[in-house]
C-alpha cells in the first residue's frame, strides 16, 4: 500500500478567510449557514480544521464526483479503506467495476421492487403496529434502525445473524469511519466487528443461499483466500469489505434518511397536513425534498490525481477534496429558495444525496422503498402523530447527519376532544 503523502503547506488564510474560520464543531452542529457563506464567497475553500478543500457548489460537486480520472477514491487515506480494506467505495476504474457489479446487479430498480416490496412493507407495518398501543416511541431506535437492519440482513442473506448483532457491527464501523474522518484512530471495536462479520460472510458463502449477493460475488469459488479468486469472483476479504460498505448505505444512511424525513414532516403541521391530503401525489416528493435538505451522508471524499484549478482554487496532486453534498443540495443556482421544504419542487431529482458519477449509490431504490413504507405505515396507522415537544433534539453529525433521537406521540392530545 502506498505511504500517506506528506502534508501540503496550507494555502494562506487570506486567500480563503471563510474557510480559515470554519470549526469542526460548527460543521457538526448546524453547517447550513456556514455552507451558504462558503458557497457564496469561496465555493471551493481550504479548511485548516480538516486539512482539505471543501466544495459547496452544485456544479463543482458534480464535476468532482463525475471525473474519476482527476478525483479518485483510490488513496491510502480513504477512511473506509483504512478501516476495512479495498472495496467498491475505495476503488476506481476496472477494480471498482469488479467489486461493484456483482452486488449492483441484485439491486437494479425493477429487481428491487420485485424482491423487496412485500418484505419491506410487511416489516414496516409490523414494527409500527407493535408500537401503536404505547402512544409514544423513539422512532430512530424503535423503527428506522430496526427496519434498516432487517432489510440489510435479508438483502445480504445473513439469516443466521440476529438484528442486534448486525446493528452492533455497523455501529462499530460508523464509529471507526467517523473517527478517521476527524483525524483520529478508529476504536478497537471496529476490528472485532470486522472479524465477526468475516466469520458470518464465510458461512453465507459456504452455504450459498439462493439469491445471496455475497455468495454470487464470490461465485461459490473454492479459492476464497487472499489472492485473486478463480473465475473472476471476489476473494473472501473483498466480499467482507463490500458487505461492510453495504451496511453503511443500507443501515446507517438509510436509518438517517428515514429519521430525517419523519422529522421534516412532523416539525411543520401545515407541511404534514399537505402531504396527508395527497400522499399518492406528494409523499414521494416529500422524501426527495428531505434528502435534498438534509442528506444523511453529508460529505464524500476524493483525492486529486494531478494539479488543477477547481473553481479558482489551486488544488494540488494528493490534496483531499471533500464534496459537501449538504452544501450542493442547497445551491440557489439550482434550487430556488433552497432552504424551504417544498414537496412539489419540480427539479428535486437534481439533488446529490446518493452521490453522482461512478460511485452513485445503487441502493437508492431500496432506501426510497423503505422510507416510503415507513411513512405510509406511520401516517395511516398512528393518527395524531406529532413530535414530543418535551424531548426534541436537533440533527447532528460531521459526516452522517440525523437527530440522536426522535421522540413522537400520537392519539388525541390531552385536553382536547375528538368530537
Amino acid at each position: 500500500m502506498p505511504s500517506r503523502p506528506s502534508p501540503r503547506p496550507a494555502p494562506p488564510a487570506r486567500r480563503f478567510p471563510y474557510g480559515a474560520a470554519v470549526t469542526v464543531a460548527e460543521l457538526d452542529r448546524d453547517p447550513h449557514p456556514l455552507l451558504a457563506r462558503l458557497r457564496a464567497h469561496e465555493p471551493v475553500s481550504w479548511l485548516p480544521a480538516l486539512e482539505c478543500w471543501l466544495v459547496t457548489s452544485h456544479d463543482l460537486a458534480v464535476r468532482v464526483m463525475r471525473d474519476a480520472a482527476s478525483f479518485t477514491v483510490d488513496d491510502p487515506r480513504f477512511s473506509t479503506a483504512r478501516l476495512l480494506g479495498p472495496s467498491m467505495l475505495s476503488l476506481d476504474g476496472r477494480e471498482h467495476t469488479r467489486h461493484r457489479d456483482p452486488f449492483a446487479r441484485a439491486f437494479r430498480p425493477a429487481m428491487t421492487r420485485e424482491r423487496f416490496t412485500a418484505f419491506v412493507e410487511a416489516e414496516a407495518a409490523r414494527l409500527v403496529t407493535a408500537l401503536a398501543p404505547a402512544g409514544r416511541a423513539e422512532l430512530r431506535g424503535d423503527l428506522a434502525g430496526p427496519l434498516a437492519v432487517a432489510v440489510v440482513a435479508e438483502a445480504l442473506g445473513l439469516d443466521g445473524v440476529d438484528a442486534a448483532t448486525v446493528r452492533s457491527w455497523y455501529g462499530e464501523f460508523v464509529d471507526g469511519v467517523s473517527a478517521i474522518t476527524a483525524g483520529q484512530e478508529p476504536p478497537p471495536g471496529a476490528a472485532v466487528a470486522y472479524d465477526r462479520l468475516r466469520a458470518a460472510v464465510r458461512e453465507v458463502i459456504g452455504a450459498s443461499p439462493a439469491g445471496s449477493p455475497l455468495a454470487s460475488a464470490a461465485h461459490r469459488n473454492p479459492d476464497r483466500g487472499e489472492g485473486t479468486a478463480k473465475g473472476g469472483g471476489l476473494t473472501e476479504a473483498e466480499v467482507v469489505a463490500n458487505a461492510a460498505v453495504l451496511m453503511f448505505g443500507g443501515i446507517d444512511t438509510t436509518e438517517g434518511m428515514i429519521t430525517n424525513a419523519v422529522l421534516h414532516l412532523l416539525e411543520d403541521p401545515g407541511r404534514l397536513a399537505l402531504v396527508q391530503a395527497d400522499p399518492g401525489g406528494l409523499l414521494a416528493g416529500a422524501i426527495e425534498e428531505s434528502l435534498r435538505l438534509e442528506p444523511s451522508a453529508s460529505v464524500v471524499d476524493r483525492y486529486a490525481t494531478r494539479d488543477l484549478d477547481l473553481g479558482g482554487a489551486p488544488v494540488r496532486k494528493g490534496d483531499l477534496v471533500r464534496v459537501s453534498i449538504a452544501g450542493a443540495n442547497r445551491d440557489p443556482a439550482v434550487f430556488a429558495d433552497p432552504d424551504r421544504f417544498d414537496p412539489r419542487r419540480e427539479n428535486v431529482s437534481e439533488h446529490l444525496a446518493f452521490a453522482h458519477g461512478p460511485h452513485f449509490c445503487f441502493g437508492a431504490p431500496l432506501a426510497r422503498l423503505e422510507a416510503h413504507a415507513v411513512l405510509t405505515a406511520l401516517l395511516t396507522r398512528l393518527p395524531g402523530l406529532r413530535l414530543d415537544p418535551s424531548r426534541q433534539a436537533p440533527v447532528r453529525g460531521l459526516v452522517f447527519r440525523k437527530p440522536p433521537h426522535l421522540h413522537v406521540l400520537w392519539g388525541t392530545p390531552p385536553g382536547t376532544s375528538d368530537m
